[in-house]
Formats: C-alpha cells, sequence, structure tokens
C-alpha cells in the first residue's frame, strides 16, 4: 500500500501558519509528500524544504488573482499538488497549513486504509474536527464550523478539490465514505486579537474580489463571537504542536454568557438538539456517509 501526502501553502511564515507541524504530523502516514508552494514573499519555501528533502517534493505555482473569488484559488492550488502524485499510490493523505492530526489516531487511520482498500464502496476516509479558538486551551463548536471532513482519499480518477478547498468530489458527485473515530486538530482560531483580525482580512481577500489590504495595528481587538459554544480542552497536543503551545504569549479570557447571549432562539433551540442527540439539523455534508 503507497501512500501519499500533499498540500498547498503561500506565506506560511508571515501569516503564522503551523505548516511545518502540519506536515510533520501526517509524514509517518506518507511514503511521499507534495507540497504546491506559493509565490511567497516571506521565507516559507525554505522552511519547507528543509523538513523532509528525501520524502517532501515541491513544485512552485502562482497563484491566480483571478480566482480569488469564493476561495477558489485555494481548490485550484490544491489541485496543482493533487495533480502530482504518483500513478502507483493507493491512498492520499491532505493537511491543510493550519491543521495537525495527532500521533495517537495514525495507527487508527492507517489501519482503516489497510482495511478499507479493495472495497470499492468507500472511497474516502471522513475524520472528525477541533477546532481551537483564541488559545490552545479551548475548543470552539459552531453550527457554521464542519464537524467532520474528508482528509484521507482512495487515489481514484476524477478525484478534486472542491469549491474553496474544504472537500474533494470525484466527477463532481460526493464521495462516498466512511466516519472513523480520529480527528484532525484546527488550530487556524489560535492568534493573539490582532492577529485574528489579519487573518479575517486576509481571509477575505480570497473570498470577495473587491476586498483590499489594510493595515492592522497591534493593539486591534477581535470580536470572539463567532462561535456557539466553547469548551475548556482536557486532551493532549500533537507532540509536533507543543513547542508552539508552550510558546503561546498572550492571555485569552471569555465569557460565555456574552457569546450565548447573541444567539437566536432558533440557534439556542438547534444548539441543544444537537447537545443530546448528536445530530446537527441542516449540517451541510460535501460527503455520503456509507459506513462507521
Amino acid at each position: 500500500m503507497k501512500v501519499t501526502g500533499f498540500t498547498f501553502i503561500r506565506n506560511a511564515v508571515s501569516n503564522d501558519y503551523p505548516i511545518k507541524e502540519a506536515i510533520l504530523s501526517v509524514l509517518p502516514l506518507c511514503d511521499e509528500f507534495i507540497v504546491a508552494l506559493g509565490n511567497s514573499t516571506d521565507e516559507t519555501s525554505a522552511l519547507v524544504k528543509s523538513i523532509d528533502p528525501k520524502k517532501i517534493r515541491t513544485i512552485d505555482t502562482i497563484w491566480d488573482e483571478n480566482l480569488r473569488e469564493g476561495g477558489r484559488v485555494f481548490a485550484a492550488e490544491t489541485n496543482k499538488a493533487l495533480a502530482e502524485v504518483s500513478k502507483d499510490t493507493d491512498w492520499l493523505v491532505y493537511i491543510q497549513g493550519d491543521e495537525a492530526i495527532h500521533e495517537d489516531y495514525l495507527p487508527l487511520i492507517r489501519q482503516e486504509m489497510e482495511k478499507e482498500l479493495h472495497n470499492d464502496k468507500i472511497e474516502a476516509l471522513l475524520l472528525k474536527y477541533k477546532h481551537f479558538y483564541g488559545s490552545y486551551d479551548y475548543v470552539a463548536e459552531s453550527r457554521s464550523w464542519y464537524r467532520r471532513e474528508i482528509r484521507v482519499i482512495k487515489n481514484l480518477p476524477g478525484v478534486k478539490s472542491y469549491k474553496d478547498a474544504q472537500g474533494f468530489r470525484i466527477f463532481d458527485r460526493k464521495l462516498n465514505v466512511k466516519l472513523i473515530d480520529a480527528y484532525v486538530f484546527h488550530y487556524g482560531w489560535v492568534k493573539p486579537p490582532a492577529g485574528l483580525v489579519r487573518k479575517g482580512i486576509n481571509f477575505n481577500l480570497y473570498y470577495d474580489k473587491n476586498a483590499v489590504q489594510v493595515d492592522v495595528p497591534s493593539n486591534a481587538e477581535f470580536d470572539y463571537g463567532n462561535a456557539d459554544n466553547l469548551k475548556l480542552f482536557k486532551g493532549t497536543h500533537p507532540k509536533v504542536m507543543l513547542e508552539r503551545v508552550n510558546a503561546l504569549n498572550w492571555k485569552f479570557s471569555y465569557d460565555p454568557s456574552k457569546i450565548k447571549s447573541t444567539h437566536s432562539l432558533r440557534v439556542r433551540i438547534l444548539n441543544k438538539i444537537q447537545k443530546y442527540t448528536n445530530i446537527r439539523i441542516g449540517e451541510y455534508k460535501n460527503y455520503k456517509i456509507v459506513a462507521k
């Protein structure tokens, strides 16, 4: 069984994305790893190339500024990496620059890949998510955030990144997936307040073609109200992330009553239903679960 990992990245250093940790977190699963290196203006290229030159192969890319609307450029860059995958690869492992998979889940993921390798009914593995928020101590839940996504895919003809690279499709239909009990740790919202403001502005540049870059003062404040609920994280972080976790240099505090008070009655009711049934009514699913 041959496994190829892949990702895309641009300006990870200046935007403080843990791309090195992201790659290292899944590298033990992979026989090779492909990175689409966008036209960065910082040290991202050197950083990625220093990780594991024997296993990692990079391709230089130029982001198409005409694909800014709707985040389409993210899928385009993902597909550039995907196109470089060796033909004899059986499974693909995808990771984004602000994600990591805990080492405790790697044996299960490999086990599931081996188990479903020749099962034509399973085209991908669906992983669960923990969205860290504000600091490494809190996990956020929100109806507007995905709680599951495809990150392990069979190397089948027609597989492409979909829309803004959140998931994948095959010949524009949803993939048939198996939900497994493994988590992706998402760290995109773990930044100081000014960093989160910059993140929002930078992201908007790739979703709104009319957006413009603006400077953000170091003392800028961020409205943390886009999380429906925050929970104290009692587990452990991936070993590859510990240096970053221990280097956290800001204090995150929040008032849970203030966050919840902004929710409509409808959202509060839907959250209650999910809490007691684990069913998220109206959830967007870019996949079809056929096994658990």
